[in-house]
């Protein structure tokens, strides 16, 4: 077998791009001699190799509080607000989730982002993982191109849905505008499926999964239905009211100011025990008020 191949079963905590770049600059000797990546083995043979320390990136680490809803010695889940960025990026250098990740936990800056494996918008909020070892940073990227990790989501949008679907349509980076996105042919593949929870004179709340997990995919695909979630200030469009709808509810929506998306529910399999684990948070305070101002509406149109 080839030695990148036969080093990646192995050695699971390492990735195989490491492994292959680690060959490359001669950090792998076989029998005391430096192979290439194509080399094949027999077994038997002895390996070593010289493991560089990970490098730690400038980030700050900072006391900003965390919602954990579960943590052991291989992951954190989290349950991240709306508002609360993940990543630090331009304009956005601290003050972030890694930044509190860093706090939390000072080791996690060996590991690439943190262990961050997945993110959320800086205005979605909801349930997330979060890896502490590079083994199980490994084992969830694998189940997140797997689709073993699932993530759920709940969401309001402009329209009334008449029924579920599937959405498959590439997604790629907007040419005229590189904070956005769009969908076009040369994008990468992206599929969602969501189905109608409740449905409203003029919105519907929605359950939507994830086959893939591309920026802004949920926003744009619904945008690109016809349903865009309300509140989003890239992809909303106009804010759409009700016919006679009434002063409570136009002021609710017009005071939802962030694109109405929760991740409600992630599934997994623990990476250490393979156990399959799930947690669940309800929608936040804003989008619960959200979703009552709009059962209100209906009711009072049915009377």
């Amino acid at each position: 077998m080839r030695i990148d191949k036969v080093l990646a079963d192995l050695y699971p905590e390492f990735s195989r791009s490491a492994i292959q770049k680690w060959l490359r600059q001669g950090l792998v000797l076989v029998e005391d001699e430096v192979p290439s990546q194509r080399d094949r083995v027999a077994g038997g043979e002895q390996i070593e190799i010289d493991v560089p320390e990970a490098p730690v990136a400038d980030w700050v680490p900072q006391p900003i509080e965390l919602d954990i809803l579960h943590e052991d010695d291989h992951i954190i889940v989290i349950n991240k607000p709306a508002g609360m960025v993940v990543h630090p990026g331009a304009g956005n250098r601290d003050g972030t989730m890694l930044n509190a990740l860093l706090y939390h936990d000072p080791a996690l800056a060996t590991l690439p982002r943190a262990g961050i494996v997945h993110r959320l918008d800086k205005d979605t909020s909801g349930v997330l993982v979060v890896a502490r070892t590079e083994r199980s940073r490994n084992s969830l990227i694998q189940q997140l191109a797997g689709q073993t990790l699932t993530r759920e989501y709940v969401a309001v949008v402009q329209g009334s849905v008449i029924s579920g679907g599937t959405i498959d349509l590439p997604i790629g980076r907007d040419r005229h505008d590189r904070r956005r996105m769009t969908v076009t042919p040369q994008g990468r593949p992206a599929v969602t499926y969501y189905r109608v929870v409740q449905r409203f004179r003029a919105h519907s709340l929605l359950r939507v999964n994830l086959a893939t997990g591309r920026t802004h995919q949920i926003r744009l695909h619904m945008k690109d239905r016809g349903y865009p979630l309300v509140g989003d200030p890239v992809y909303g469009g106009r804010l759409r009211l009700p016919r006679d709808a009434g002063l409570p509810l136009q002021e609710a929506l017009r005071a939802f100011r962030r694109q109405a998306l929760h991740a409600s529910k992630l599934g997994l399999i623990h990476p250490a025990d393979g156990a399959p684990l799930q947690w669940r948070q309800p929608m936040p305070g804003d989008m619960a008020a959200l979703v009552s101002a709009l059962e209100r509406d209906q009711r009072r149109h049915q009377a």
